[in-house]
């Protein structure tokens, strides 16, 4: 693979491209993603009217990684706010910068709509992704709680 990673908004053409690098995701966050939720996710990169984007990147002409985002409002900012809530990269291509071309494509367009912050959240257990993290943004310090309805 050459060096050069190109990442660019999600087309319609890239389902059978973008499809097991999202059944990956799941499978490292050992989710299960039901079919209709798979299929919603995908329409709403789409819909104009969904605060939900995706980006891929291209190495060889080949997709190696996938990013989600979104925007939302937050009580702190008036601006946006960016949450970027899925990223994964292919495991032959892991620690070749993919991972960090995706984020920071995230941080264009989020500079680029007016957002103040882009944030996510990892899996404590996730080291690996966690030291590029460290390299690129800072540890908010908060302790995430939740309960499934």
């Amino acid at each position: 693979m050459s060096e050069t990673i190109a990442v660019r908004p999600v087309a319609r053409g890239d389902h059978a491209a973008w499809l097991p690098l999202w059944e990956g995701y799941n499978r490292f966050y050992e989710r299960t993603a039901a079919p209709e939720v798979t299929a919603t996710t995908w329409s709403r990169f789409f819909d104009s009217y969904e605060p939900v984007h995706a980006l891929v990147a291209e190495a060889d002409g080949a997709v190696v990684g996938i990013v989600h985002y979104l925007f939302h409002r937050n009580t702190a900012m008036i601006g946006p706010t960016c949450y970027l809530q899925d990223l994964f990269t292919a495991p032959a291509v892991r620690g070749r910068g993919v991972g960090r071309a995706l984020i920071e494509a995230v941080y264009d367009r989020a500079r680029a709509a007016g957002a103040g912050r882009v944030y996510w959240m990892t899996h404590e257990t996730n080291r690996t992704a966690m030291r590029l993290y460290d390299q690129i943004a800072e540890r908010s310090g908060f302790v995430q709680y939740r309960r499934n309805l």
